[in-house]
């Protein structure tokens, strides 16, 4: 009963948040891709992304499938992923790597699977009063489904210095996201939302000499 009364407040948070995501991923996705959502759950995020790029084709992982998602879902054994280097065109990693106790692993398998790009979503710290707020939205969004918190995040630094440890180029960044919707932004949105797209082919790089292509502070 619990769960249920905290998806249906959740509810519109996760709506808005899955029509921003759409929003800022659907301009470097292309109708010919192939793309894996990484630790997809339920599936809702391809299938709105297939509905925003026609002929698109998403995908998901996860270490146990839950069964009747909308888009196809490979389980895997939460070391290596069962797919062949360059196996989709993009790999989208959403709020799943400060779960991770190896996240560094998970990035490198991502970064192997994706033959062009490979979209990072997560949180993003500075300070004490940031993490506090993080942690508090990590626990209130995952324990009543029985979803672990490490409690682990990035500062902007760690994360920038992500795509040289991946050997790819950064296409563009946010350092802010207007996530979520009323009140609940400027306190769990904004500044502790973090993404970032990267080039895995770094034939094609383009950009300034620092590698942060775009740098964008908001939406």
């Amino acid at each position: 009963m619990i769960s249920r009364l905290m998806t249906s407040l959740h509810a519109p948070i996760y709506q808005h948040r899955l029509e921003v995501l759409v929003a800022q991923l659907g301009p470097y996705l292309r109708a010919t891709d192939r793309v894996l959502d990484v630790g997809c759950g339920n599936g809702n995020l391809g299938r709105a992304l297939m509905g925003a790029v026609p002929g698109l084709v998403v995908e998901g992982l996860e270490r146990v499938p839950r069964g009747g998602e909308p888009i196809k879902v490979h389980g895997y054994d939460g070391v290596t992923m069962p797919l062949e280097r360059g196996a989709y065109d993009v790999v989208i990693v959403a709020d799943v790597l400060h779960h991770e106790r190896d996240p560094e692993r998970l990035l490198r398998e991502c970064a192997r699977v994706a033959s062009r790009l490979v979209i990072i979503k997560d949180h993003k710290v500075a300070g004490w009063f940031s993490a506090a707020r993080v942690r508090l939205m990590d626990w209130a969004a995952n324990a009543p489904y029985g979803v672990p918190c490490l409690f682990r995040y990035n500062t902007l630094a760690q994360w920038r210095a992500v795509p040289a440890r991946l050997n790819a180029g950064l296409e563009r960044e946010w350092t802010s996201l207007d996530l979520y919707p009323g009140l609940w932004n400027p306190v769990f949105g904004r500044g502790l939302q973090y993404m970032a797209v990267l080039r895995t082919d770094q034939s094609s790089a383009g950009g300034g000499a620092d590698g942060r292509a775009g740098v964008s502070a908001g939406r």
